[in-house]
């Protein structure tokens, strides 16, 4: 396997994935040391990879087998150099991580390879036979890249922890902004793609935003000072903009970060502004969890994609289209790349744009716009809505209640705040039901926790009170968000709609819980900021063993009875196991880990990670696994142990979170007005139909409203979980990287598609687990 000369975090992920799965069906593994450049030169660049040698790689960032520029493989003669060092070695397959002109030119490498052959066999540098042993070369491509700008695929490996630098100096940043009344203008890169810009805009509530694919009108600098203008009249210290490095206005001048100095801001509005440039810090760090689980289930469906090529199958590359990996060929991809830039910009008279990923960036902006826009005269619906917290607190939550006020505001609503869930709702005390304004929410994005509070209580023995406050405040409307007691609370709404009427309105749920516990949905708000605060920690964890050898450690997750945060933590952890309730186990199991662990001491691996589900078995708790592993370890290992607690659910949230809780939250609020519209007859709302009460879920490939008396039948209401959860196939892959003989199931894996411009709507998310 090769890395181009684009760099992203998580490539090691994916190349560690690569080579265990590739051992894991039998086959030689080859590293190819600094790209193309190694490729051409051989010789030790070109080295059998083993087990052991990607072990403790998951958490480094960049690749640890190097990447460089080679202007050598752009000419015939250096890709001839590559084809006989590729021989030499038994080579006929090969995995690529980068972008698309490496992938590109992975694919002309192909078209020529039997002429290659022939051409060294004139030169009598390999034998005759060797063209037909070695007739064909497989490509596969994984894309890695920063920029998110390569159509086919909603998210590159990399982007994820691009935007967590990105965010981690905007949330640093907005601390001396508003200390000192400042504006700040941030240039990120992306060339000429604007995700990142724009995605950790929605992310950090930036006030203006300038991106390639959307050049701004004619007097676009005044729209701009008025809006920082309007914002700061509002009470506001602070003002961000966020100014791709490729932005263009309509005439394609380049807008530069120099927007912030004297003859703009500074200029027009006498604001003190400062401007900071990213810059490469975007590129380092460490791979978030979202970043090393993404590589590593496209490095194994790589590998599968080999297994199954043919002499006429064409080179593909890895993707992801919402939950699911696909398999896209790899020119199609390419030329869409330039097509749609091409064609999107062509329609407005402008020059063509090399790049762009413009369907994800205009679904991203059209949310911005919504959340953003300044609503001073926006028209009057005369409708109350609702918007209430319920379950447990989520890193998350707050971006999702920022997004429905202003979205829904937007829309002409007026917008009610209710106070610690359903408690502050029936006990109508003064302040708990109360008008939220747009200004009231203002940096609430970056901030953890529920700021409107949150309870666990259900609403099923105070219906009348609900009912009565509901009919106090002409509420025509609610936005819940929250976790499985959300869900059994829309649930009692929804009955008690046959004895109150004010439960006749619209009624809609975002699942909110760091346990990704609630069905209906793949993913919730809030799953993915404790995914990383267990990465995290088991990454400090591990390397407070790098002194000491030989050591174990068994770490307690939350999530109830839901194994999500154990299985996908332990896969974006590299663990050796992990133990959950969906996945019975017994104490042969266990015996057998033991067994397994022991083994792996043997060689130069000394360190073991296990997971365990708080709820996963009554009996054999945190404290008795602990003390079987430091008894059958002894003399091979010793054990440690740890529970992680309530951190899972602090911190700020993740850019994952604060992207997927503003986009569905602004979803669900256009929802709520059109249901709005549809209900009204003779001056009130009535909507009593299965449809008009909904949980707002991401399945598979898209974004989905669900009426929630459907999903009873696929609940398990005694321990708190969906009967079918997705993630449980991904627990082959872990134990299938941590060197277990198991068997993996493929009928989930990518089939070969043909890209499409105009995917659905829904399929917005840019999320996989």
């Amino acid at each position: 396997m090769v890395n181009s000369w684009s760099l992203s975090n998580g490539m090691n992920a994916a190349v560690r994935a690569v080579v265990r799965m590739g051992l894991y069906v039998g086959a030689k593994v080859y590293f190819i040391h600094e790209g193309y450049q190694g490729m051409v030169d051989g010789g030790e660049n070109i080295e059998e990879a083993s087990w052991e040698s990607v072990s403790s790689m998951l958490q480094v960032g960049g690749t640890v087998i190097g990447s460089a520029r080679c202007k050598e493989f752009r000419s015939h003669e250096g890709r001839l150099k590559a084809a006989l060092n590729l021989v030499q070695q038994g080579i006929t397959n090969l995995c690529v991580i980068g972008g698309d002109g490496s992938l590109t030119g992975a694919n002309l490498f192909r078209e020529e390879w039997s002429g290659l052959l022939a051409e060294l066999v004139e030169q009598g540098s390999i034998e005759a036979d060797a063209v037909s042993k070695y007739s064909a070369l497989h490509i596969v491509g994984m894309v890695g890249s920063i920029d998110n700008d390569f159509c086919g695929t909603d998210m590159t490996i990399g982007t994820d922890s691009a935007l967590h630098r990105i965010i981690e100096v905007v949330d640093a940043i907005m601390t001396t902004a508003q200390s000192h009344q400042r504006t700040f203008v941030l240039e990120v890169m992306g060339r000429h793609c604007g995700y990142l810009a724009l995605v950790s805009a929605l992310a950090c509530g930036a006030d203006w935003v300038l991106i390639p694919e959307m050049p701004p009108e004619d007097g676009w600098e005044d729209k701009m000072c008025q809006k920082l203008s309007a914002t700061r009249s509002r009470g506001t210290r602070l003002n961000i903009i966020i100014v791709a490095e490729g932005a263009i206005d309509r005439h394609g001048k380049p807008i530069t970060s120099g927007i912030g100095k004297p003859e703009l801001v500074v200029k027009c509005l006498g604001f003190d502004t400062r401007v900071t440039i990213l810059g490469h810090v975007q590129r380092g760090g460490t791979p978030s969890a979202f970043d090393r689980i993404l590589a590593s289930r496209m490095g194994v469906e790589a590998v599968l994609a080999l297994l199954e090529t043919t002499a006429n199958t064409p080179a593909c590359v890895v993707s992801l289209c919402g939950n699911q990996s696909v398999r896209l060929p790899l020119m199609e991809c390419v030329q869409m790349v330039a097509t749609v830039g091409t064609a999107w910009r062509c329609e407005r008279g402008q020059e063509p744009l090399i790049r762009s990923t413009l369907p994800p960036t205009t679904r991203n902006t059209h949310t911005f716009d919504a959340r953003s826009r300044v609503c001073f005269s926006a028209p009057q619906s005369n409708f109350n809505v609702a918007v209430l917290n319920v379950g447990a607190p989520a890193a998350g939550m707050n971006a999702a209640v920022r997004s429905a006020v202003r979205v829904g505001i937007s829309e002409g609503h007026k917008m009610f705040a209710v106070s610690d869930g359903f408690e502050g709702f029936y006990k109508g005390q003064v302040g708990t039901i109360s008008e939220i304004k747009w200004a009231d929410v203002g940096g609430w994005t970056g901030q953890g926790g529920s700021l409107l509070g949150t309870k666990r209580t259900l609403p099923a023995k105070h219906v009348d009170k609900i009912a009565e406050q509901m009919r106090e405040h002409n509420i025509n409307a609610l936005l819940i968000v929250g976790g499985f007691e959300a869900f059994e609370s829309l649930l009692q709404l929804c009955e008690a709609r046959a004895t109150h009427e004010e439960f006749c309105v619209p009624m809609c749920m975002l699942p909110a819980t760091i346990s990704n516990n609630v069905p209906g949905t793949d993913l919730s708000i809030g799953a993915d900021t404790a995914l990383n605060a267990i990465v995290e920690t088991c990454d400090r964890i591990k390397q407070s063993a790098s002194g000491t050898k030989r050591r174990v450690f068994i770490i307690e997750t939350m999530g109830g009875y839901c194994g999500y945060l154990a299985s996908v933590g332990g896969l974006a952890a590299g663990a050796d196991a992990a133990y959950i309730f969906e996945e019975p186990f017994d104490i042969k199991d266990l015996q057998a880990n033991v067994e397994h662990l022991t083994e792996k001491m043997k060689t130069s691996i000394q360190r073991g990670l296990v997971l365990r589900n708080e709820n996963c078995n009554e009996n054999y708790t945190t404290d008795f696994i602990y003390q079987l592993y430091s008894e059958e370890g002894r003399g091979v290992f010793d054990s440690r142990k740890n529970v992680l607690g309530h951190m899972q659910q602090g911190g700020a949230p993740s850019p994952f979170d604060r992207n997927f809780g503003t986009k569905i939250s602004a979803k669900a609020m256009q929802w709520v007005t059109k249901k709005l519209v549809e209900t009204f007859r003779h001056g009130r709302v009535f909507a009593n139909t299965e449809d008009s009460c909904c949980l707002l879920g991401m399945r598979r490939r898209a974004l989905v409203f669900q009426p929630v008396v459907q999903l009873k039948g696929e609940t398990d209401f005694v321990h708190r979980i969906p009967k079918e959860q997705w993630w449980l196939k991904l627990r082959p892959l872990m134990k299938i990287l941590a060197k277990y003989k198991t068997s993996y199931d493929v009928s989930d894996s990518g089939q070969l598609e043909h890209v499409v411009r105009n995917r659905p709507k829904e399929s917005d998310a840019s999320v996989a687990m």
